[in-house]
């Protein structure tokens, strides 16, 4: 993906059969995406203009495409994430906001200074933003949940997270294995 493009929504289903679809938008006023101009995928070679738009709830629009006539046409367009450059949005005024696309790459140390990786993707399946992190030694990923307990510091210019994460999510050594319960040390035998 051109790193200059920032993921602003995403197309869901068909919304009727002329043509409209349903858009969740990512900004944070669901409407400003209609007005970012063409929005393309991620590599910058299809795009689309949003001929009108209107809300529904939250950050969930249903909107006009140029070019888009039927039902089946909107249906093709299912689950295509939408992408602008990065200049076409509003700049940052305070230094504790950010973009998310800004979270991607910055490594992420505990608060005792041990480093865990770096964020491969913010992630959220609706339950809120988990950070994906790559571990140094390239194993498995991390998922952590991105909230202030768990992340206390961000400091993109200093291109790093400070990470305090819950208990349960410390992976397990590789060479750990506690086996299966035995009915001695298994409380529910």
């Amino acid at each position: 993906m051109p790193s200059d493009l920032i993921l602003v929504g995403i197309f869901g289903a068909p919304h009727g059969v002329r043509g409209e679809l349903r858009l969740k938008s990512f900004t944070a006023d669901p409407m400003a995406i209609a007005g970012y101009g063409p929005l393309s995928d991620a590599a910058g070679g299809r795009t689309w203009r949003i001929a009108q738009a209107r809300p529904v709830k939250d950050d969930m629009l249903v909107v006009r495409v140029d070019g888009v006539a039927d039902r089946d046409a909107a249906a093709s367009l299912t689950g295509q994430k939408l992408h602008v450059p990065r200049d076409r949005l509003p700049a940052i005024e305070d230094a504790d906001e950010y973009y998310q696309a800004d979270l991607v790459g910055l490594r992420v140390e505990t608060v005792a200074g041990d480093l865990l990786g770096t964020v491969a993707a913010v992630l959220d399946f609706g339950a809120g933003e988990i950070l994906e992190i790559a571990p140094p030694d390239g194993g498995r990923t991390l998922m952590l949940p991105f909230t202030m307990a768990a992340v206390p510091v961000v400091d993109i210019a200093g291109g790093r997270l400070v990470a305090d994460p819950p208990a349960e999510i410390e992976a397990k050594e590789e060479d750990e294995d506690d086996g299966p319960p035995s009915a001695a040390t298994d409380p529910g035998r």
